[in-house]
C-alpha cells in the first residue's frame, strides 16, 4: 500500500489531455486544506481520498503558490488499459446465439450492445472451458481479476454480472438459481443537481433555436437523452398539454409536463426548422445524435462557467429536485420521470438543501417562549 507524508502535499502529474489536476492534501494540514476548497472548480473525490481543480496554467500557479514548499510533485500510476479481445470461431458462435435471443426477448439496441461487449470480454477468458461447467466462484474470480488489473467501476461489475446472466439463463436455458453472484455494494452517491440560475445560464446559452429547444426540452420534461432524439413530432400534444414518450426505459410509454413556456419555444423552432418526422433531426433527416446533445451542454457549460461535472442528465435531476423545492407531490414527478418505484424517486429528497430556510430546528421551539438573561 502506498504511504503518504502527512506533512507534504503531494500534486500528482496530470496525464495527457487530463482535465483535471488531482492533489493529496494531509488530514493535519487542515489550513492548506480549506484553502484549498476555496479555489475555484475544487471538488473532492472520496473514493480516492483526493482533491483536484480544473488543468490549466493558472490553477496550477495558484495551487503552487498556495502550498509553497509543502508542495511535491509525483507521477499517477496509470491504469492499464483492456486488451482488445480478437474473437475466436467458438466465442463468435455463442455471441451469434446469444445475439439472436436477446433480439427474439426484446432487449434494447444499447443493451445488446453492452452485453454482447462484456460476453466478449467473459468468454473470451474461459475459452478452453466448457461453457456450461463453469462454476459461480470461477465467475467470480473472473470479476475479481478484472477489478483487481484493471479497476474496473461497480457500473461495469453489475453490467458484466447481467450480462452473464442473460446468457447462461436464455441463451444455455440454464436454471435462474444459478446466478447467486456476489455483486458490488450498490453506491449510494447523490445525484448532481443545479442550482436554478446555473439551468438559466445553460438554457440560455446556445444561439441556434434547435439546440437551445433541446436543452430546454430536456430540463422542462425531465427528460433522457435517449428520449428526446426518439421524439417524434406527433409526440408534443399541445392541445392536451403533455409529451408522449414511447418506449422510454424499461420499454414504457409515458406522459410528461408540457410546458407553455417550452411549447411557444418549439413552436418558434418548428416554423423555422419544419421536421417532418423526428422532432429534432440530423442533418441527414434522421434521428438527432446522443453525442451531438452532449456537445452542445458541454460547450453550453464551458462558455458559463457552469459546474463541470454536470452532464445532461443532470438537467434531469435538476428537473425532479427542482419540482420537490416547489413542493410537488412525489408521485407526480415519478410518473414524470418514467420511475417504476417510487424509492428511484425519493433519492432527491436526500438532494434538497438543509438550511434554517427549508427546516426549523426543534430547538427554536424549545426555546420559542424564552428570553434570555443577557446579564449572564
Amino acid at each position: 500500500m502506498e504511504t503518504r507524508d502527512t506533512n507534504s502535499v503531494i500534486m500528482y502529474r496530470p496525464l495527457p489531455n487530463a482535465g483535471r489536476v488531482k492533489f493529496f492534501i494531509p488530514y493535519l494540514l487542515k489550513d492548506k486544506r480549506e484553502a484549498f476548497k476555496k479555489l475555484n472548480t475544487s471538488y473532492y473525490h472520496p473514493h480516492q481520498k483526493l482533491w483536484s481543480i480544473v488543468n490549466t496554467k493558472s490553477n496550477i500557479a495558484l495551487a503552487k503558490d498556495l502550498f509553497g514548499d509543502k508542495l511535491r510533485i509525483e507521477s499517477l500510476k496509470p491504469i492499464p488499459k483492456m486488451p482488445t479481445v480478437v474473437c475466436s470461431e467458438k466465442v463468435q458462435f455463442e455471441l451469434d446465439r446469444n445475439h439472436q435471443k436477446m433480439v427474439l426477448k426484446g432487449f434494447s439496441k444499447s443493451t445488446i450492445r453492452n452485453y454482447q461487449h462484456g460476453l466478449t470480454e467473459f468468454l473470451s477468458y474461459f475459452e478452453s472451458e466448457d461453457y456450461k461447467s463453469i462454476s459461480k466462484e470461477q465467475i467470480e474470480g473472473f470479476l475479481f481479476y478484472l477489478i483487481s488489473k484493471y479497476n474496473i467501476s461497480e457500473q461495469k461489475q453489475n453490467m458484466l454480472i447481467n450480462a452473464i446472466k442473460c446468457y447462461y439463463e436464455h441463451t444455455l436455458e440454464m436454471p435462474r438459481e444459478y446466478y447467486t453472484i456476489t455483486r458490488p455494494k450498490k453506491s449510494k452517491d447523490l445525484p448532481n443537481v443545479l442550482s436554478e440560475a446555473e439551468v438559466r445560464q445553460i438554457l440560455n446559452h446556445p444561439k441556434n433555436i434547435k439546440h437551445k429547444a433541446i436543452l430546454h426540452i430536456i430540463y422542462a420534461a425531465g427528460l433522457r437523452i435517449g428520449e428526446v432524439i426518439r421524439l417524434r413530432v406527433t409526440d408534443i400534444r399541445s392541445d392536451d398539454g403533455y409529451i408522449f414518450i414511447k418506449d422510454s426505459k424499461g420499454k414504457k410509454d409515458r406522459h410528461t409536463v408540457l410546458s407553455p413556456f417550452l411549447l411557444a419555444l418549439l413552436r418558434e423552432y418548428y416554423k423555422k426548422h419544419r421536421p417532418s418526422y423526428w422532432l429534432f433531426e440530423g442533418q441527414d433527416g434522421g434521428q438527432y445524435s446522443a453525442k451531438s446533445i452532449q456537445n452542445i451542454y458541454r460547450r453550453a457549460v464551458k462558455e458559463t462557467n457552469s459546474n463541470p461535472w454536470s452532464t445532461p442528465h443532470t438537467l434531469r435531476h435538476s428537473f425532479a429536485t427542482h419540482l420537490m423545492q416547489q413542493g410537488v407531490n412525489i408521485r407526480y414527478i415519478q410518473s414524470a420521470l418514467g420511475h417504476s418505484s417510487s424509492k428511484t424517486t425519493e433519492v432527491y429528497t436526500r438532494v434538497l438543501g438543509i438550511s434554517n430556510k427549508t427546516l426549523k430546528s426543534p430547538l427554536d421551539t424549545l426555546f420559542e417562549n424564552t428570553t434570555f438573561d443577557k446579564s449572564k
